[in-house]
């Protein structure tokens, strides 16, 4: 039996992020630099391709990076044949806060998932999904054939902000909600 997926399923996500972000503030990380600690347990990237797999600008990974420097979880490494290219790589204790942010986090939604009648095993059997349409998605958008975020709400498929649909319309076809009076 395949089970209904949430009404609203961008609700439970962020619910789930709210769980990540209280699981990694125990060892005292931000969600941002979280993920960014993630991306460099995969091995040594410059700013420019961290901002990419994060989908946020340059500046904003600059200031992340900047923090976790500081701290002694990151260094940063200039490139011996081009000096204004910087690698950027954990540090052994980035490597150890971020094993200790891993359990912290698998310890957090173990303790929620442990609620469900199945047990704790199911919600996790339902994140491999997700995981490898991530990876393929990512994948998708290094080649190219991807729409990137804001595509559909572009084209019309998707109602924008403030709007909402009208009944007997056509996909797409919304109207703004009516001003207080």
């Amino acid at each position: 039996m395949v089970a209904e997926p949430p009404d609203h399923p961008g609700r439970v996500v962020a619910r789930l992020a709210r769980q990540v972000e209280l699981a990694v503030a125990t060892v005292e990380l931000s969600l941002a630099q979280y993920r960014l600690l993630i991306l460099l347990g995969e091995g040594n990237e410059a700013a420019s391709a961290l901002a990419e797999k994060l989908a946020v600008s340059r500046p904003s990974v600059t200031g992340v990076v900047d923090g976790l420097v500081a701290r002694g979880l990151v260094a940063r490494d200039h490139d011996v044949e081009d000096r204004r290219r910087v690698g950027h790589a954990l540090t052994p204790e980035g490597r150890r806060v971020l094993d200790t942010a891993d359990v912290e986090v698998e310890r957090r939604l173990s303790d929620i998932a442990a609620h469900r009648p199945d047990g704790e095993a199911a919600a996790f059997a339902g994140l491999e999904p997700w995981r490898e349409a991530l990876d393929a998605y990512r994948a998708a958008r290094r080649a190219g054939t991807a729409p990137r975020a804001g595509a559909a709400a572009r084209a019309g498929t998707v109602p924008r902000a403030g709007t909402v649909p009208r009944a007997g319309t056509a996909p797409g076809e919304t109207m703004r909600p009516k001003a207080p009076r």
